[in-house]
């Protein structure tokens, strides 16, 4: 519900959960309690995406399919934009964690020849998570699996014919 509409009130999520608002402000004082669970619930499934892929130790292609499969899952579970958390120091410190360990991957890919070298600094890093979102988002009828095959695809070999 908040990734459609990021000021949905609390009255209308529990509507949404099937409970009292009453019952939500138990377990939350303030909406911004609320919200800081659900963004602290998307960044531990993203270090447990990574963690699962083993970017450090499993193949390159086994791990960067893996790691597409996980996050594609954790885009669908916790569609939030961690963006509007970010100015929490302790979230942007975990978010930079994470953005490390997968940047440290995508040059060990590169390093190994999975992907081509001389690419624009940060090239692969800015254009993996956004091709993870586009299919999150735009093909639902795929499971994990098949939207992740999309995005290595579309990485590796681009849309070219050639």
């Amino acid at each position: 519900m908040l990734a459609a509409d990021p000021g949905a009130s609390i009255a209308s999520i529990a509507a949404a959960a099937g409970v009292d608002r009453r019952t939500v402000y138990r377990r939350f004082a303030a909406r911004e309690e609320l919200l800081a669970a659900i963004y602290e619930s998307r960044l531990t499934a993203i270090e447990r995406a990574i963690d699962d892929a083993r970017l450090r130790e499993a193949p390159v292609a086994v791990a960067l399919h893996r790691y597409v499969e996980n996050i594609i899952a954790v885009n669908r579970t916790w569609p939030v934009d961690l963006t509007r958390m970010l100015a929490d120091a302790t979230v942007h410190a975990r978010r930079d964690t994470s953005v490390r360990e997968v940047d440290a991957f995508l040059e060990r890919a590169t390093d190994e020849g999975l992907l081509r070298p001389g690419l624009p600094q940060g090239w692969a890093s800015a254009l993996l998570p956004q091709l993870m979102h586009l299919v999150s988002r735009t093909m639902p009828e795929l499971s994990p699996a098949q939207a992740a095959d999309v995005v290595v695809d579309t990485l590796l070999h681009g849309l070219g014919a050639s």
